[in-house]
């Protein structure tokens, strides 16, 4: 019996080496080759990746293209179609990932049950054999038992929708072509295996095989297409890269599982907005959508308290207040401790060196500790300031004024950088009763803000000095 040949696959970027390496040579990534059975080459004479067209693809003038605009399908969770950019789209393939217990089959079972409901509601048209409205779930870690008792815990209305427990590729294939569905959802990619590859599912190649053949499916007969994915210990997707860049919108749920609130985020998304949020609550019934997400990340206090600063912060389209904590302590060891959470550490150890060096504060013998109240995860520069102030209220044992909220990016060389979309942030903090805000000069409004006191600044020592004219 002939040996099978081997080789290590990166499962990043999906290159092949012939010898284990430590980094990968195309993506640099470090501890990522693994090593896989390689499979037998397809015959030429009817490739399964023949071009979707009947006919052979041609030359055309951009120009005299004319675009259609696709029609949305709204999934009754008005978080889930914020993210989503207003809802599914007919032939997209939709990729989320998360941790385990997070909630993602929760969230897509009361998706595809109000998306059932819908169809099967008087006067939704003709039936779902004619016209491809039907849902169906196709699940690869549960029986159809479990999923069952998970919906009636959520009380979920009885609806058509139809449930396929099957891990095989080539079954799910044909029976979705039988069904024609109008949405599908896949729990999870990484269980289903197709026959053509001998490696175990899981794998590299059969997670890369198995979703380029759905992602077929889904352009070829309009189905839109949900693919849950599993993620690894830094919290990225399981398997190859290539799985990311061949569907329409990537999806991460994040969230601390000891809190019943959940956040939906978009990385990639070629009909709606990039970096979309959508904020949920756990409930005995599922995930239910928050209509005022700044107030989870705002903390209740009976009065103002040192290190803490409203930041108001802008995820996609929508702006966010949040509230930034730092603790400043003096250290008990040679080396001081930089702690954040919630926040990106290198800019902290920067704007630590940036308010020594131009605005005379002096940290490098203090602990310093900055954590953004919610669980919330904020990673654009215009959150500078907001830290800055939090450590400065802390360093000084000082409470910031009340109703005062903050954003601007802070440079090296000690400026006050603007942030996009000011004018959205300041009528978003003034809607829920902030009275007073410190901007970059570059973000100071045309027209004044009813009910707000608008400071511009150029500079980091000019906004410490317009903090002091508040106390």
């Amino acid at each position: 019996m002939a040996r099978s040949k081997t080789a290590f696959v990166c499962t990043e970027c999906g290159a092949q080496t012939v010898r284990w390496q430590g980094q990968c040579p195309q993506c640099q990534a470090w501890n990522t080759m693994v090593e896989t059975v390689l499979e037998p080459a397809a015959p030429a004479a009817g490739s399964r990746f023949a071009a979707l067209a009947g006919e052979t693809s041609r030359l055309q003038v951009l120009s005299m293209l004319e675009p259609r605009e696709e029609p949305r399908q709204a999934t009754g969770l008005d978080e889930f179609d914020r993210v989503l950019g207003g809802g599914l789209v007919s032939g997209g393939v939709v990729l989320i990932g998360g941790d385990p217990g997070i909630g993602k089959s929760t969230l897509l079972l009361q998706a595809l049950a109000n998306l059932a409901g819908m169809a099967a509601a008087p006067g939704a048209g003709a039936s779902p054999a004619k016209q491809g409205s039907g849902v169906v779930y196709v699940s690869g870690e549960e029986s159809g038992e479990q999923v069952a008792l998970r919906a009636q815990r959520l009380q979920l209305a009885a609806t058509p929708l139809q449930m396929l427990a099957e891990i095989n590729l080539e079954r799910i294939l044909h029976t979705l072509r039988e069904a024609r569905p109008r949405v599908a959802v896949i729990d999870s990619i990484q269980t289903v295996y197709s026959e053509a590859l001998q490696s175990a599912p899981g794998s590299v190649a059969q997670v890369r095989e198995c979703a380029a053949q759905l992602t077929r499916f889904a352009k070829q007969s309009g189905t839109s297409l949900i693919l849950v994915g599993h993620v690894t210990k830094d919290g990225t997707l399981a398997g190859p890269r290539v799985l990311e860049h061949i569907v329409d919108t990537v999806l991460y749920f994040e969230g601390d599982t000891h809190s019943s609130f959940r956040l939906i985020r978009a990385f990639k998304n070629r009909f709606g907005a990039v970096n979309e949020l959508g904020v949920f609550a756990m409930t005995e019934r599922g995930l239910r959508g928050v209509s005022n997400p700044s107030a989870i990340f705002l903390s209740q206090h009976a009065q103002q308290v040192a290190g803490s600063c409203v930041l108001i912060t802008q995820e996609g389209t929508r702006p966010l207040l949040v509230e930034v904590q730092a603790l400043v302590d003096s250290s008990q060891s040679p080396n001081p401790r930089r702690l954040s959470v919630g926040l990106e550490q290198n800019r902290l150890a920067m704007l630590l060196a940036v308010m020594h060096r131009h605005a005379g504060v002096v940290c490098f013998d203090q602990d310093v500790f900055v954590n953004a109240v919610g669980g919330v995860k904020i990673t654009e520069p215009a959150a500078d300031l907001a830290i800055l102030f939090a450590i400065v209220s802390s360093l000084r044992d000082r409470p910031l004024k009340r109703g005062l909220a903050v954003f601007g990016e802070v440079g090296l060389a000690g400026e006050i950088r603007p942030a996009p979309r000011g004018q959205e942030r300041l009528k978003e903090a003034a809607k829920l009763g902030f009275d007073t805000a410190i901007v970059p000069r570059a973000n100071a409004p045309k027209q004044p803000i009813e009910g707000m006191a608008v400071i511009p600044v150029g500079r980091v020592e000019e906004a410490l000095e317009a903090l002091r004219t508040l106390e």
